[in-house]
């Protein structure tokens, strides 16, 4: 279903030097991680940075937002990437930024692929990683082709959840029933009347790889998200909708992927919250 959208570690050592690697590692502020000194610590060969806080609309007042299909060509050309170049994107762990750069990708128009397993699977099977800046790439040509479907704002939320459509929210359990704080101040907790929670973690498997398509299947519908029909992604600031939006893809269901979601759509009150389980 989901067709080419994986690569493992195997395959992409022996295509290094006929595709662009970007490392799309982002942790989350309480983590006190920073995915631009880990990267120049320690990376696959090649490879270069792709920082979702950078390569973002940074004037739109939410983190990471998606920047304009003029700003992401320009970004994306000076990274040397054209529209016929190969692109694998990896973090250093289990999913969760990768997905958001493959979304990024594809909601532009292109198809890039998610490196099975990240750095961690990577450097389980012996492969050399390589320190410091690499060396600038020479600018490349990427025209953009803008697919308004893979995307949601706000209206298009309310619009689905009105008219009973499937809004999926990968936030944890006690985030999404309201039982604890949000970890951006000045947030509402709770979630939109009518979403359905499906942690992102439930769609990864043990050995930190996304589950296989059974799995992913079990997982939502576990969660009461009817697979027959395109799906609303959403979580704290875009990143694990993400995820949902990659697995759902993989099972061969339509989604999009609300950009500001909780950031947004908690921080706004005229936007209806609701507490307790979905």
């Amino acid at each position: 279903m989901g067709g080419m959208m994986l690569i493992t570690p195997q395959e992409l050592n022996a295509a290094l030097g006929d595709v662009v690697v970007l490392d799309a590692s982002w942790h989350m502020p309480d983590t006190r991680r920073d995915g631009n000194a880990e990267f120049l610590a320690e990376h696959i060969p090649g490879a270069r940075r792709f920082d979702v806080d950078a390569i973002a609309d940074t004037t739109s007042g939410l983190p990471h937002t998606l920047p304009s299909p003029e700003m992401f060509a320009e970004m994306i050309g000076a990274l040397g990437i054209a529209n016929d170049s190969k692109v694998v994107v990896y973090e250093t762990g289990r999913p969760f930024a990768a997905p958001r750069a493959w979304w990024m990708f594809r909601v532009m128009g292109h198809d890039a692929l998610v490196l099975d397993g990240g750095l961690t699977a990577w450097k389980a099977l012996g492969y050399p990683v390589e320190q410091g800046e690499p060396a600038r790439p020479a600018p490349a040509t990427f025209v953009p082709h803008f697919r308004p479907e893979l995307f949601a704002d706000g209206d298009k939320v309310a619009t689905v959840l009105e008219s009973g459509g499937v809004v999926a929210d990968a936030r944890a359990a006690e985030r999404f029933e309201g039982r604890v704080e949000e970890p951006r101040p000045g947030l509402r907790s709770g979630h939109m009347p009518g979403a359905r929670n499906v942690p992102f973690v439930n769609l990864i498997g043990e050995d930190g790889r996304l589950k296989d398509e059974a799995g992913l299947r079990a997982a939502f519908t576990e969660a009461g998200v009817d697979l027959s029909q395109p799906v609303v992604t959403t979580c704290g600031s875009g990143v694990t909708a993400s995820v949902l939006s990659f697995a759902l893809e993989r099972i061969g269901t339509p989604s999009a992927v609300y950009d500001g979601s909780w950031t947004e759509w908690g921080g706004d009150t005229a936007r209806p919250v609701v507490k307790g389980p979905a």
